[in-house]
């Protein structure tokens, strides 16, 4: 019934934007951040003032990306991933964007150009100073080695980063003004396994229900957004998705 009514929903919109969060992706096996057992029960958040001012919160980061990284590296799009990257192929919706750095949608068919990544990617690291683009894997064989840290190949600066948005690291200009014009375009903003209390980024589906939009939410558990929704679905993403817009 609920795919049902999420299906009637999306045939009806002529412009459709999803917002993702964490819980797309855990059913590939991706460990949420807020949930009991997620990763802020292992680990407590770095804030980008520590990350730029300590040596050692820097080499502190890449332990927990090599950590992170046994789930993350293995992981591949599920369900509902393939049923967003059907809609985007369909021409039914313009624009996914994203909370998650998992790069799932990516790999599922999703052109790049219509990813709006909000909190960056893990997949590669970027230099802070010069923006110069580094693979991961010639960060990690000698970090792994003997804990080297990378410096930029560039430019030589100390300060390379995977390229996420860390707590207290200013958000992307390019990405959030990508974000506002797709979000004041739609007319149905589904926010899809995002617990809907990290702002800005939560902000995104409120600005469309406001402009007129319809919002549907489908998650897991009940967020704070419910009341504003014309439709919310408390059920398994892939299950309800791929019924939604029929995809395997």
């Amino acid at each position: 019934m609920s795919a049902d009514q999420l299906r009637d929903l999306i045939e009806a919109a002529n412009r459709v934007v999803i917002f993702t969060g964490a819980g797309i992706s855990t059913e590939s096996g991706i460990p949420d951040f807020r949930s009991p057992g997620g990763v802020w029960d292992k680990f407590k958040p770095v804030y980008f003032q520590d990350f730029m001012d300590s040596e050692e919160m820097r080499r502190e980061t890449w332990r927990r990306k090599i950590e992170t990284d046994k789930t993350m590296k293995v992981a591949e799009p599920n369900r509902g991933h393939r049923a967003v990257e059907k809609l985007v192929r369909d021409g039914k919706c313009s624009a996914v964007i994203t909370q998650n750095i998992d790069g799932l949608h990516q790999a599922s068919g999703v052109p790049d150009e219509r990813v709006i990544e909000l909190h960056g990617n893990s997949t590669y690291a970027t230099c802070l100073d010069c923006g110069e683009r580094h693979e991961l894997a010639e960060i990690l064989e000698p970090f792994e080695r003997d804990e080297t840290l990378p410096a930029c190949k560039n430019c030589g600066s100390p300060y390379v980063k995977t390229a996420t948005i860390s707590f207290g690291q200013q958000m992307p200009e390019d990405a959030m003004r990508a974000a506002e014009i797709e979000t004041m375009a739609c007319d149905l903003m589904i926010a899809i396994g995002s617990s809907l209390v990290v702002y800005p980024a939560a902000g995104f589906p409120l600005i469309a229900k406001r402009n007129g939009a319809k919002y549907a939410i489908l998650n897991r558990d009940e967020t704070e957004h419910d009341s504003y929704a014309d439709l919310v679905v408390n059920d398994e993403i892939g299950y309800v998705l791929g019924d939604a817009v029929n995809v395997n």
